[in-house]
């Protein structure tokens, strides 16, 4: 459910984006010259390549911290660039309880959704406590080996099982809760929350799920039967997969399109739900199906430059 922010004015803002776009570049530096007239003190990568404008606020506003620090000290992060930017944000504000503004200058952006033309207007409001947000959930990919080594990753969207080898299918099972579900012949599998319905599990015949729903969807990519199709359960569930031993069979589990590991048979991968929640910020307004409308040209028969 969307609700009003009611934080205070942000004392430090955080921008993280593909630089070497020049688009996302003139973008950030638009803001970064904005923001330090306001006094706002503002945090960028330490080895981002950003050609800075030469101004005294600037200077001594803006902050160069290694990565990982960027949202230490941060009381808004701004992602300027596609989906992707975002997720690699919102892995850098997991641990923190950041509030997260995406300003879309990549293509569809349907968690980017603030338009360049309105960046400067969204960001202050943000930085006034004005905007609405809602908290999306977060998964907890396990990838457990064969040989006792445990690796864990958060995702934002979604948990890809695809296979390695072109032109080589992957057979493998699905539990859930403890439960087998399928044996599955295919290219692999999507585990999507609500939040990740409308990336790659949406092309793989998935539905779109209304983000404040707490489910999951699960679908196969590619499957070599009709009959093996996505389904929706909930997000409390526990999702396991595991890979039937047969000639080079090779796979590779991705979250965010972050590579977890690779995955051979006697290795389980397990999908928890997980405590931690994004907190995604909107301008004042927003609207769920309106997104929708925009991105996907429903309801005019075509595309629309009103949306």
């Amino acid at each position: 459910m969307l609700q009003s922010n009611m934080t205070n004015v942000a004392a430090s803002c955080a921008i993280v984006g593909r630089f070497a776009d020049e688009r996302v570049a003139e973008s950030a530096r638009a803001l970064i010259e904005h923001l330090s007239k306001r006094g706002v003190d503002l945090r960028i990568a330490q080895d981002a390549e950003l050609e800075l404008p030469h101004s005294p606020q600037v200077a001594r506003h803006l902050h160069r911290v290694p990565e990982d620090l960027l949202a230490d000290q941060a009381s808004l992060m701004v992602a300027i660039g596609g989906d992707g930017t975002l997720l690699y944000a919102a892995r850098l504000v997991a641990d923190r309880e950041v509030p997260l503004l995406g300003i879309n200058r990549g293509r569809l952006g349907f968690l980017t959704d603030v338009l360049p033309q309105d960046m400067v207007a969204s960001v202050d409001a943000a930085l006034a406590g004005q905007c609405e947000f809602d908290e999306r959930p977060l998964l907890e990919a396990r990838l457990l080996s064969a040989n006792g080594v445990s690796q864990r990753i958060l995702a934002l969207n979604d948990v890809v099982l695809q296979k390695v080898e072109t032109g080589r299918m992957l057979d493998f099972e699905t539990w859930i809760d403890g439960i087998y579900v399928n044996n599955h012949g295919g290219d692999g599998l999507v585990i999507a929350s609500a939040t990740g319905s409308t990336a790659y599990a949406l092309s793989c015949g998935g539905p779109i799920v209304a983000p404040d729903l707490d489910v999951l969807v699960v679908a196969p990519i590619c499957p070599h039967t009709l009959s093996d199709r996505p389904i929706v359960v909930s997000s409390k569930s526990v999702v396991a997969v595991t890979l039937i031993e047969r000639f080079d069979a090779r796979a590779q589990v991705t979250c965010d399109g972050v590579v977890l590991g690779d995955f051979m048979p006697g290795d389980r991968l397990e999908i928890h739900p997980s405590p931690r929640k994004i907190r995604l910020l909107h301008p004042a307004g927003f609207e769920y199906y309106r997104l929708l409308r925009s991105k996907l040209h429903w309801g005019r028969g075509g595309y629309s430059k009103n949306e």
